[in-house]
């Protein structure tokens, strides 16, 4: 009687297990708006004198996160019961989710914020919890309860008792962005405080399929806040991606890092195995500075101190850009590493920029244009990613 009486549990846990698809909303990322406005140099040399004035604040960070002034692809959630709602970044590249509340200072101005009196299966934690990144942070309290994956007005996928960060302050660089939170979707390792995010949470419920999520990309457009891809819960999305091509083991289980042995672009190739990480948070790729270097080189890009960006013809093109990840080389069209930020005279910008890990974690960050070009598979429960070719039009 017993083992059927578990078996009869087993099954109606299966039951409710779900496959989600969550729609996203494309918009240009404030790299790409202040490149256009002519304004991306100035806050690139506003950056450079905060460091310069309080280096301390960059060598001392407590949880390694994302700059949230380059993500261009948001998501609907609710929050509490009844439901409110809230437009965030999806972030492969952090583990914490939070939003405005309603005792946030100036920061918040303009935003939605969380109203625990209005939630009925709200449970207060009351904890303090600090984000610092870039030149800025984000700070708050927590608090628990039941956040909703998609719209209301969309299927969701409700996850009980989830601890989330109430902000009381965001950064300067957020303040102005359409976003109005981030929900990170890393491991609970990466998350400040070890609190376990929304997602990881929903699986060790049991209340997807598979402890998977698929993130599709659309191609970037002309169109600003309009359809930009879809995260599939629970579930390869068969729709927009074609076969897995391969997976890859993960060489640490923070972010999703695996390892990248070779880049190749026209005659230049670089062979040497680098720890990277899929980040749906950033809207370019960075690597190594030298490589970077020798990759616009080779595209005949001009780099431009005063914004620290390579820019160059739209019209170019000398093939592609391919990446070498276990025995499968990945190519990524110019469409997806070459990108018009709308200067109106024919002038592109490499979706590329260097950055020094000073020998700790990642060398290389393939955010967007990777990922645009082939959907990413990240399975958690075997630690792994794998990787197939997006069926959008090249």
């Amino acid at each position: 009687m017993r083992t059927t009486f578990i078996a009869l549990i087993a099954l109606l846990g299966l039951c409710s297990a779900a496959v989600l698809q969550h729609q996203l909303i494309y918009r240009e990322s404030q790299k790409i708006q202040m490149m256009r406005r002519g304004e991306w140099g100035a806050y690139v040399q506003h950056k450079a004198a905060l460091r310069d004035a309080d280096p301390a604040v960059y060598a001392n960070v407590p949880q390694n996160v994302n700059d949230f002034g380059d993500f261009e692809y948001l998501g609907n959630i609710t929050i509490g019961t009844p439901s409110q709602p809230f437009l965030v970044v999806l972030d492969t590249g952090s583990a914490n989710l939070w939003v405005p509340g309603p005792t946030c200072d100036g920061s918040c101005s303009g935003k939605r914020v969380f109203d625990s009196s209005k939630s009925t299966t709200f449970q207060a934690n009351g904890k303090p919890w600090t984000i610092q990144y870039g030149s800025g942070n984000a700070k708050g309290f927590l608090g628990e309860d039941t956040v909703a994956f998609g719209a209301a007005t969309e299927k969701q996928l409700p996850v009980p008792s989830t601890t989330f960060g109430i902000a009381t302050h965001i950064s300067s660089d957020f303040k102005n962005d359409a976003a109005e939170g981030i929900l990170g979707l890393a491991f609970t390792s990466l998350a400040v405080d070890h609190v376990v995010p929304p997602l990881i949470n929903a699986i060790n419920q049991g209340l997807l399929d598979q402890p998977i999520f698929t993130v599709w990309l659309e191609h970037k457009g002309a169109a600003n806040n309009v359809g930009g891809g879809v995260f599939t819960y629970g579930a390869l999305d068969t729709t927009n991606c074609g076969p897995v091509i391969a997976y890859q083991p993960l060489s640490s289980a923070t972010y999703y890092q695996f390892v990248a042995s070779k880049f190749t672009l026209g005659t230049y190739t670089i062979a040497k195995n680098y720890q990277v990480i899929s980040d749906t948070g950033t809207s370019f790729l960075g690597g190594p500075k030298a490589v970077i270097a020798n990759l616009a080189q080779t595209l005949g890009a001009t780099y431009h101190s005063d914004d620290d960006s390579y820019y160059l013809p739209c019209s170019t093109n000398i093939g592609t850009l391919d990446i070498l990840i276990g025995s499968n080389t990945y190519s990524i069209q110019p469409i997806n590493y070459i990108i018009d930020v709308g200067m109106g005279d024919g002038t592109c910008v490499f979706a590329a920029f260097a950055f020094n890990n000073f020998g700790f974690g990642p060398a290389w960050i393939l955010g967007d244009p990777f990922i645009r070009q082939y959907c990413n598979v990240h399975d958690l429960g075997q630690q792994r990613m794998g990787f197939a070719p997006s069926l959008q039009a090249k």
